[in-house]
């Protein structure tokens, strides 16, 4: 039995060492998505959380378990008609794994157990929350975790409430378990209907709708945001120690989020307040468009057919899904701070200003470059996408198909209703750029880039070439 125990030791000790040796964390990230999707497919395949009528093909259940762990919310299949209350909990704790990340969940719980975070593991926290320094990594996720979840808390009671006596669900059991699930649903941003109705019955509930838009927010606008703003809270009321300084990264990604929340809440007002919004008051009309204006950017809520707004403004929708949410998030996309970078980049070029700065500080060059590569390539796959849609999904409008590509990339869930009708390339095509929305494009370039690199150590000359 002893050597038994050994042997055993022996294996994961080497296999530990072939990891660590000839993977890089992103590499050995990737490798654990991959394994949560493979876990999550075998658990929503049990018939212990489905209902008995349920009847999904293997295929559609592992494109379910891809848009679970990148918490997208497309799905091929009617959820309310398939899962049970089991499985409908086991999506909330998977939104919470897809949502938070792998490291981040599971780092939380070796908090918990009061177990060692060795080096190795810190470096995966770091990559997985594209953190760009290795101290303080712990305490974020520590916290981060507990502030989340007892958002997720107060507000999962604050809707249960709500639904019970605003008459939304007569029935207090229904109304807590409808209410909990929407409060992990924004905070995560995971935008699954097990209704069939999404926010379609809160259409004119004033007080639920901009809890909900608050709740998206707090889940998108960057985990590392979060903790600043709450360390800028505990120093307002106590007034003591070192005055507090956000970073330039929580400075530039509300900055933007706030700059495409009044856009988009603008341009979709403008362009539906005569045609879809046109019976309705006026403060419905701009808090239904600040809705929208949040909800493309992750979370695929909706309170309306998407099939009823028009061409331009679904144009719109895409470009939000595109951008989608901040770094080190629950979203996707190709993020804020990329497209917050090259305008500024676009903007110092314009006025030949040599440094590109805001804030008094000026962004590093590397971090221009990756800016430059992550947008460059996001648009090239989105763009090879539809053309693959484009032409194994021949009854398919373009702009269907342009609103679920982006849909995808972005991890919102927002559809024309395309999605159970997509081929199998098709729905290959979409579950692929679900899993590289969640990894980030960056990181997705990495995996194939072997974990030590050979460095010329010289120059080659330097020659100008025209360009424009």
């Amino acid at each position: 039995m002893y050597k038994k125990n050994w042997s055993l030791f022996q294996i994961r000790r080497s296999g530990s060492r072939f990891i660590n040796s000839h993977l890089s964390t992103i590499q050995i990230i990737f490798i654990y998505y991959v394994l949560m999707t493979i876990v999550s497919f075998i658990l929503l395949s049990l018939p212990f959380f489905q209902k008995e009528e349920a009847n999904v093909s293997a295929f559609d259940m592992f494109f379910m378990a891809i848009s679970t762990v990148s918490v997208t919310g497309l799905s091929t299949f009617n959820i309310n008609e398939v899962f049970n209350q089991r499985g409908i909990i086991l999506l909330e704790i998977l939104f919470q794994i897809g949502g938070l990340g792998i490291m981040m969940f599971s780092t939380f719980f070796f908090i918990l157990s009061k177990k060692r975070i060795s080096l190795k593991r810190r470096q995966l926290i770091m990559t997985d929350m594209n953190s760009p320094k290795l101290s303080g990594s712990v305490r974020l996720i520590k916290n981060t975790v507990y502030t989340l979840l007892i958002i997720q808390l107060i507000f999962g009671i604050i809707f249960s409430l709500r639904f019970y006596f605003s008459g939304h669900h007569p029935n207090l059991g229904e109304a807590t378990f409808q209410g909990f699930y929407q409060s992990i649903s924004a905070v995560t941003n995971s935008g699954f209907d097990v209704t069939g109705l999404s926010a379609t019955p809160y259409a004119q509930d004033y007080v639920f709708i901009p809890i909900l838009i608050l709740l998206i927010i707090i889940g998108g606008i960057g985990f590392p945001v979060i903790m600043e703003i709450k360390e800028w809270l505990v120093y307002r009321r106590n007034q003591t120690g070192f005055p507090f300084r956000f970073s330039l990264f929580s400075k530039l990604a509300i900055s933007i989020y706030f700059i495409l929340f009044v856009f988009g809440t603008l341009a979709i007002y403008l362009l539906e307040r005569n045609h879809l919004f046109n019976d309705m008051p006026e403060i419905q009309k701009w808090m239904s468009s600040m809705f929208y204006s949040t909800t493309t950017r992750n979370a695929g809520l909706q309170m309306n057919d998407l099939n009823d707004f028009q061409t331009p403004t679904l144009l719109l929708f895409s470009m939000l899904m595109f951008i989608g949410c901040s770094p080190s998030s629950v979203g996707g996309g190709v993020r804020t701070t990329t497209i917050a970078i090259l305008g500024l980049y676009m903007l110092s070029f314009i006025k030949r200003e040599e440094n590109v700065t805001i804030f008094s500080r000026r962004i590093a060059d590397q971090d221009i470059k990756k800016a430059v590569v992550v947008f460059n390539l996001s648009i090239a796959m989105c763009f090879f996408a539809v053309l693959i849609l484009s032409i194994t999904e021949k009854q398919q409008s373009m702009i269907a198909i342009i609103v679920e590509v982006a849909s995808a990339f972005g991890t919102t869930g927002l559809s024309l209703g395309i999605t159970d009708d997509l081929t199998s390339i098709g729905k290959i095509t979409i579950a692929i750029l679900m899993f590289i929305g969640r990894i980030g494009m960056l990181y997705t370039l990495m995996v194939f880039v072997p974990k030590e690199r050979q460095d010329h150590g010289y120059l080659f000359p330097t020659e100008k070439i025209i360009i424009g």
